[in-house]
């Protein structure tokens, strides 16, 4: 066995790698005009039989990014709209997809999960970097920092 085989043979049980393995899927799924739910069963299958193409997640692991997914599928119109109101002089046929993607992935724990925004947005930066081009971390960063702010200042307006 290969030093990279027996690397990916270890399951990985941290939410960064979770989240990488959604926006994977969800980059495979806007590619090929695919359901989401679709190519996350299909990845999900492909990660058990041992395939390193998407990193082997721990139960734990797999769980948040089925969560993800889920979560995304049944709010996407929302968060398209929450993303159109935020970014301001582009249009989503202008965004590379590997950006929109990890935009909408962040964009969906920040409104629809407990998990603090730091962390959501440090992960959402280093798969656009990962992924995306050379301007793409920076790009999500600002984006999803403006958006905290303004739920933030919404959340305190409530108050």
């Amino acid at each position: 066995m290969t030093r990279r085989r027996d690397k990916a043979a270890q399951p990985v049980g941290t939410r960064r790698a979770a989240r990488e393995f959604a926006f994977r899927t969800l980059f495979e799924a806007e590619r090929g005009d695919l359901p989401l739910r679709d190519v996350f069963t299909r990845a999900e299958g492909t990660m058990r039989e041992g395939d390193d193409t998407f990193p082997a997640l721990n139960a734990e692991a797999l769980d948040f990014a089925r969560d993800l997914v889920r979560g995304l599928s049944e709010h996407l119109g929302e968060i398209d709209d929450v993303l159109h109101r935020t970014i301001r002089g582009w249009t989503f046929d202008q965004m590379a997809q590997t950006d929109l993607n990890v935009l909408r992935l962040a964009t969906f724990e920040m409104l629809h999960t407990d998990e603090p925004h730091p962390p959501v947005i440090e992960s959402a930066v280093r798969i656009a970097r990962k992924f995306g081009g050379d301007d793409s971390g920076r790009f999500v960063n600002g984006v999803l920092a403006n958006l905290s702010r303004n739920m933030a200042a919404q959340g305190s307006a409530e108050s």
